[in-house]
């Protein structure tokens, strides 16, 4: 294994959504991959430890940081973004 940039990136994917789900994102990929076809709540993946947000922006906050860890781990590093990018993106939120 080659480390990369893109190393960098899928390892703050990987942080990034064990923090917010409770547990390994894998076990996040296989349930989504089950639940293509269904709306996927934000109750269903925030650990269950945290109570879920009551500001409608902060919870669209959370869900933009899951669908950008989500690009970070994607199984083509090709189509991972770059740290700068995933950087510039956070600082819009």
């Amino acid at each position: 294994m080659v480390v990369t940039e893109k190393c960098d990136v899928y390892s703050f994917g990987v942080v990034a959504l064990e923090t917010i789900i409770g547990k390994h994102p894998e076990e996040l990929i296989t349930s989504l991959s089950s639940l293509l076809c269904q709306d996927i709540m934000l109750r269903d993946i925030l650990d269950s430890r945290l109570s879920l947000p009551e500001d409608v922006q902060v919870a669209g906050d959370v869900v933009f940081v899951v669908f950008l860890a989500l690009k970070c781990i994607h199984s083509y590093p090709q189509s991972h973004p770059t740290m700068q990018q995933v950087s510039y993106k956070l600082l819009e939120i």
